[in-house]
């Protein structure tokens, strides 16, 4: 299977690249259709989301080098070759994070409404990008057969892009797809509730997908190790018992959703 989707000789477009920016693009749309509703102009938008993008994408970089140290080392011109994947998520959303914390309060902004409007995006093109590794041959798990993913209804173009090396792996990155994008819709349900207050999406978000992770992580035989643990693991503990604080705390705060008689909703 090519990593690559457009071949125009100097030029190479990775699948890696378009299934990042799909994710990417598709979780602007989320995020502006929500932040209209709560009177963001739109360069205000536009400069969120600009900068957000390239600190996270830069965080989650340097995160992924940081862990691979030693070969980075050896080779220090590969660290700018992203398109060849080595992405890692948990430093895109600390880098960001710290971005958007600085912007909100710039700009006087409620961190916790901006927060929860965020990630109800970030989560579905978290869901999208990890196409882009099962066209890099990453994220995946331990050996299988063909008959297994066979069993497992999966489509062919699937279980051929588990062939690596003429071995089959366990396709992982679709089992956090799938659970990303449950996520997603689950972020969408609860957006609808009423008496929703501040912080529960945010929070919702931390211990769903840090959940599914955990487990998923447990699995995959390509993990970024800190000595015989699997940091993503370690991450994902952290962020679960976040999002447990962020959850329990939100019974202090106002709500997330437009309420015009209470007017609780202020940006």
């Amino acid at each position: 299977m090519s990593r690559v989707a457009l071949d125009f000789g100097i030029v190479q477009i990775y699948w890696y690249s378009i299934f990042i920016l799909l994710g990417v693009i598709s979780a602007l749309i989320v995020i502006y259709k929500e932040l209209k509703k709560s009177n963001i102009s739109l360069d205000i938008f536009i400069d969120m989301s600009f900068y957000s993008i390239i600190i996270g994408l830069i965080g989650a970089r340097i995160y992924y080098v940081l862990f691979n140290l030693s070969y980075y080392c050896q080779n220090p011109l590969e660290i700018v070759q992203v398109y060849k994947g080595g992405l890692a998520i948990h430093g895109g959303i600390i880098f960001g994070l710290l971005y958007i914390l600085y912007f909100c309060k710039k700009n006087q902004l409620n961190v916790l409404k901006i927060l929860d409007i965020i990630v109800v995006g970030l989560i579905l093109a978290q869901a999208i990008g990890r196409w882009g590794n099962f066209f890099n041959q990453e994220a995946y798990g331990s050996l299988t057969t063909y008959e297994r993913l066979k069993s497992m209804h999966l489509p062919e173009f699937i279980i051929d892009g588990m062939n690596i090396s003429n071995v089959y792996y366990t396709p992982t990155f679709l089992y956090e797809s799938i659970w990303d994008l449950g996520g997603f819709f689950l972020l969408m349900i609860l957006r609808k509730f009423q008496k929703l207050k501040l912080g529960v999406l945010s929070g919702t978000y931390l211990i769903w997908y840090s959940l599914g992770r955990f487990f998923i992580e447990a699995l995959r035989t390509d993990s970024l190790m800190l000595g015989n643990l699997k940091v993503a693991q370690l991450v994902s503990l952290l962020l679960i018992l976040i999002g447990v604080v962020l959850i329990i705390n939100s019974r202090k705060r106002g709500y997330y959703n437009i309420n015009k008689r209470e007017g609780q909703n202020e940006i």
